[in-house]
């Protein structure tokens, strides 16, 4: 395939230029013309870039890039990691707020998914729009359930902050670093609010405001939605390129 067909499917199916990012999404580095295999991870690292190499990979796509609102200088890190791309001829496409907010595939909807929630509202405003999902389960069920339903299908580190009804029914989801949408979860009267990222701050606001809260990792919760990505990619140009995921856990 041509690097430049797979860019315009990746722009127009996430519809990266409807979003007011800090993230440069859509294509930030420019390697070869033709696209054999793409390789798929959370952030954009020399540990995924290598990987990449060792998989014959043409073009990388993640969540994280490796430009946010612009470059202020060529050297260090920025450095090697540009060069190990450029001299490799290895593309790199980004896309994070688009990502999250997607309602087919996006790390929120996702994340409900694992519980067999399907959405039913956004909330989480970011830049002036929702990137979260909110649904409520068929029936109610003890938090716990929901804990080690997330511990075994997504992260056995996460943390829960148990200060809510002791039966759940409604949750939202807003993935990564997400505490940012706790008044709001707690606004429009939540039973749980699923993040990624434990923040201190959300401690005392949650337990004031009798809320749960789990917090089942950065990492672990982008995960979802770029492997929801790969296998979009991989079913629209099937047999013409190969999608892999490339799992770099920070345990964060």
């Amino acid at each position: 395939m041509k690097l430049e067909e797979i860019v315009q499917f990746l722009d127009d199916f996430l519809a990266v230029k409807d979003w007011e990012d800090k993230s440069n999404n859509g294509l930030q580095v420019e390697g070869g013309k033709d696209v054999r295999k793409i390789v798929f991870a959370v952030d954009a690292c020399m540990d995924v870039f290598v990987e990449a190499k060792k998989r014959n990979a043409d073009m990388v796509v993640v969540h994280h890039g490796l430009i946010w609102g612009g470059i202020d200088y060529v050297r260090g890190i920025v450095k090697r990691r540009l060069k190990f791309l450029i001299e490799n001829d290895i593309s790199l496409y980004a896309v994070h707020l688009p990502l999250d907010a997607h309602p087919r595939i996006g790390n929120n909807v996702q994340l409900l998914r694992l519980l067999e929630i399907e959405p039913e509202g956004q909330f989480g405003i970011y830049k002036g729009k929702p990137i979260g999902f909110y649904g409520r389960l068929e029936n109610s069920v003890k938090l716990e359930e929901i804990t080690e339903i997330l511990r075994r299908k997504l992260n056995e580190h996460l943390v829960t902050l148990n200060f809510g009804n002791e039966r759940i029914e409604r949750v939202g989801a807003v993935s990564g670093k997400g505490a940012f949408a706790l008044v709001e979860a707690i606004d429009i009267g939540l039973d749980l609010f699923i993040t990624g990222e434990a923040e201190h701050s959300a401690y005392h606001l949650a337990k004031e405001s009798e809320i749960n809260v789990i917090f089942a990792g950065h990492y672990a919760t982008e995960t979802l939605g770029i492997k929801a990505l790969m296998n979009v990619v991989g079913e629209e140009f099937a047999g013409e390129i190969e999608v892999e995921f490339v799992d770099v856990p920070t345990g964060l």
